[in-house]
Parts: structure tokens; sequence; C-alpha cells
């Protein structure tokens, strides 16, 4: 009897943990091959050090850097620069910075675990970004600033751009409507077929963004040349500024910097939504990607004053395109093999306003010509759609 009571309490913790798609049980699952990896580190050291600054600063390295199993592998990155900068072959180099990747890799996931609901929405805020509020205001500045001549464009760029984005809101949409069309008492598995199906739809749309690079870079190559590109060929060639290490260092410095504000924006995100009051979904969807496009938006703004609407749109539909069909798709298949279960189910709000917001702009570049009142009504749109993720609370992340 001991033995069938034993027996059955062991199934039933068994049922829990794997129909238990809330809390700490699913996320467990989902970050059990990069937990495998970790180890704890030893903080007696750290803590007799008096300066809480310096104390704190080593803790998170130690935590960061000596908490993987891999960290044998960080000397490997100052090698392949070594090995770079004295010629030492180019396989080496590729040996060396395999290896080097690798525990960055296994970091970075134990950087941003539980954040993937940050990742999926401020990833759809940039696509909705990019097709309102940078196309909006790039079409409502260009069109005051034009208003004795209208504003012309090439439609066949758009089309192609416009084409890509429903196949993409097609791909996004599947996993939405199978989860709907499903119903729970069949018995199947809707989120393992709901991450099969995404994880499906990603290759298909990865497969539609290699095809979109060869007719865009090889075949079909005078659609996208800009329509200043004559006068262009004219100017004098730009000289650098600065030399190329120069150059070289101040992006790494740029870069540490950027990864530095990045994990302070994933690790405070939830608080300041609670102390603000603001939704995760509005500081995910609308902040986020406001800062994230803000050197394209300047730019798509200052070639609509020239009256170069083919380069605005190149910047906006091309940015909203590579995310929709390359960035997301590949997030999920990355997120396949590091077994992370990412998918393409943005739930029904966030799915139906990038539905509405393609086929607005779809429909708002469909005859090439533009005028102020279009940058209006795509601006009008994105502060209704920014109002109502204002209000809106997302659920807990899975």
């Amino acid at each position: 009897m001991e033995f069938s009571e034993g027996s059955n309490k062991s199934l039933m913790d068994k049922e829990t943990c794997c129909n238990n798609n809330n809390g700490v049980t699913s996320r467990t699952a989902q970050n059990m091959s990069s937990s495998f990896m970790r180890k704890k580190s030893d903080p007696i050291l750290v803590s007799t050090i008096r300066f809480r600054i310096l104390r704190e600063l080593l803790a998170n390295l130690q935590e960061v850097i000596l908490g993987t199993k891999l960290a044998v592998l960080f000397p490997a990155i100052p090698l392949a620069i070594v090995a770079d900068f004295y010629k030492f072959g180019r396989p080496w180099v590729f040996a060396l910075s395999l290896l080097g990747l690798t525990p960055l890799a296994e970091r970075v996931s134990f950087l941003t675990e539980n954040k993937i609901h940050v990742l999926k929405y401020s990833l759809m805020g940039s696509i909705l970004s990019n097709l309102l509020l940078v196309l909006g205001t790039s079409l409502l500045c260009g069109g005051l600033a034009n208003l004795k001549r209208e504003q012309r464009y090439d439609r066949k760029q758009a089309d192609v751009n416009s084409g890509l984005l429903l196949l993409g809101l097609l791909c996004h949409m599947l996993p939405l409507m199978f989860k709907y069309a499903v119903k729970p008492e069949t018995g199947v598995s809707i989120a393992e077929y709901t991450l099969e199906l995404s994880r499906a739809s990603s290759v298909v749309m990865l497969v539609a963004y290699i095809g979109y690079i060869v007719f865009q870079l090889k075949t079909h190559r005078q659609i996208f040349d800009s329509q200043e590109e004559v006068e262009d060929e004219d100017e004098d060639e730009e000289k650098a500024v600065i030399g190329f290490w120069s150059g070289f260092s101040w992006l790494v410095g740029m870069t540490l910097i950027i990864a530095l504000l990045s994990e302070y924006v994933v690790g405070t995100i939830e608080a300041a939504s609670e102390t603000w009051g603001i939704s995760i979904s509005f500081i995910s969807i609308i902040l986020i990607p406001i800062v994230g496009n803000a050197a394209e938006h300047a730019g798509a703004i200052i070639f609509a004053f020239k009256n170069k609407l083919d380069i605005s749109l190149g910047v906006a539909l091309g940015s909203a395109t590579q995310i929709s069909m390359f960035a997301v798709p590949l997030c999920v298949v990355v997120g396949w093999i590091m077994r992370i279960k990412m998918d393409l189910d943005f739930n029904l709000l966030e799915t139906g306003c990038l539905a509405l917001t393609i086929l607005v702009v779809a429909f708002t570049l469909q005859d090439g010509t533009s005028h102020y009142m279009k940058g209006v009504v795509l601006c009008l749109c994105y502060a209704a759609i920014s109002a109502c993720f204002f209000v809106h609370k997302i659920p807990a992340p899975l």
C-alpha cells in the first residue's frame, strides 16, 4: 500500500510538473539546459571587501564571469584578438573566436532568462514604431516641407515590402488562430503544437527573407536604387575622420555601454512598471522601440525634408521587414537551439494591432504619391495604439 501511494504521488508530481504552464516550474523547464552549465560562486572573498560599490562590482563580475562551468574558455577571447593581431592564421582566429563565444552565449542566456516576453514585445513594438511613427513622421514632415509640389516615390519598393510584411503577419497569426481553433477538451497539448507551428513558420520566414535579399541585391537591384543615385555619384567620397583602430576602440566601448544599459533596462523594467504604474506592455512595445529607432527615425525625417521619399521608405519599411522576417524568426530558431520556448504567439490584442497597422500602411502607400495628411493618419494610429497599451496589462510572463 505504501508503494502504491508513493507511486501515485510520484506520478502526480510528474503530471503537475508537465502541466503547470505558469510560475517557477515552467521557467525552470525552459532554462534547464542553461542552468545545467551554471555553478555557484563562493562569495566569501568578495564579502570581506569594505567598500560597498567595489564589493558589489566584484560580486557581479564573480557571478557573471565565474558563475559558469564554461568560464575556462574566457581566455580564448583575448587569445583570438592576439592571434588576429599577429596574423597567426584565419583558422586559429576562427577557432579561438568560436571558443570565446561559447561562454558568452551561455552568460547572455543567464542574464536574459525569463525575459522572453520583453524580447517579443520590444521586437513587435519596433515593427509598429517603424511602420507608424517613423514612416508617419517622415510623410508628415516631408509633406509640410514640400507643400507646393507633390511628393512621389517608387511603388514597386513599397509593394515588395508590403507583401513580405503580409507574409510575416500570416505566420504570426497562425499560432494564435491555432490556439483558438483547438478545443482544450480534445486532449491536444496546445502549447507544444503552437511552439512547433511557430518554429516551422519561422523557418518559412527566414527562407522568404533570404529570397528577399537575393531579390534586392541581385536579380532586381534597380527597384531599390534611390532616386538620387545619379546625383550622388558626382559627389566627392567622404573621408574617414578617425582611423580604423580609433573607430574600433570607440565601437567596443559603446558596445559595452549598450550592453550594460540594456542589462539595466531588462533587470529593472518590472520594478519601474510597478513604481510608475505603467504597464510592461507600454514600456516594451512603445518606449523601448522609440529609443532604439531614434537614429533611423531622424535619418528618415531628414531625407523626407529633402524630398527623397524612396530613401525614407527604405529606412522605415526596410527596418520593419527586417525585424518581422528576420529578427523575430531568428530569435525563435535560436531559442529552439538553446531549448528556450519562444513562439510567435503575441496574444490577440498585440497581433490585432500588428495586422491593422500593416493593412493601413499598405493602403496608404498604394498610389505612389504622398502628402502630409497620410503622415497625420499614421501618427494618429500610433497614438491610438500607444493609448491602448498604456491601459493594457499583459499577463505575467510564462
